[in-house]
């Protein structure tokens, strides 16, 4: 190779690595591409935050507070904590720079919410209903406007006892019905343990936002 060739090739990559970082830069949005490990328990929430931003330092987009996207409840009613009050005030778009939606109202109602733009941290597509394996069911623990539900796998500190609320973040269910389209709130799952999430089409992921 010349050395007018390795001059271009050099040039050539540090463009693509200005853009790749430009684009993760931007990022405040993501679906984990892994989990915990241990099924549903995260560490609680602040178990989960930190994995929300070790993934995203990982592809340079640290330097941001980074939240998971999860609720948590008490069987009294006490000290709940909302997954739209974690997550700051928007807009939040995906490592493409593709806007998810504006503000928390957005969020809740008409977002831009889909497979194609619910991406990992690294840019890929989640698999979805059709796929093999099927990684819709996205662990939130929330009901449709972002509260906290019933099943949060004992404030995603268990691996063994309870059931969370999932999501789908393909929109695509069994049939029509709202739940079944709702990116936050599907169903409970089986168990807490990813044998129990893989049952209903789930591997242990989450939601991250950025909060400021």
């Amino acid at each position: 190779m010349n050395k007018i060739t390795l001059t271009a090739s050099v040039l050539a990559l540090a463009c693509c690595t200005s853009v790749i970082s430009a684009q993760n830069n931007s990022m405040s949005f993501f679906i984990t591409s892994v989990g915990s490990g241990n099924g549903a328990n995260l560490g609680g929430l602040a178990g989960a935050d930190a994995h929300c931003a070790a993934l995203a330092t990982a592809v340079g987009a640290g330097g941001k507070t980074w939240r998971a996207y999860l609720s948590t409840s008490t069987a009294d009613g006490v000290g709940l904590i909302h997954a739209r009050d974690r997550i700051g005030k928007g807009p939040w778009a995906n490592a493409q720079g593709v806007v998810v939606a504006n503000n928390v109202a957005e969020l809740h109602g008409n977002n831009n919410l889909n497979k194609q733009t619910a991406l990992t941290e690294k840019g890929a597509v989640v698999n979805g209903r059709g796929d093999t394996p099927n990684l819709h069911d996205i662990l939130t623990g929330s009901n449709p406007d972002g509260t906290a539900a019933v099943h949060t796998c004992g404030n995603w500190t268990s691996p063994d006892v309870g059931a969370a609320i999932v999501g789908h973040h393909d929109r695509q269910g069994l049939n029509t019905s709202p739940p079944m389209l709702s990116w936050s709130t599907s169903h409970p799952t089986r168990g807490c343990t990813i044998p129990a999430f893989n049952s209903t089409g789930g591997g242990g992921l989450f939601y991250c936002f950025a909060a400021n």
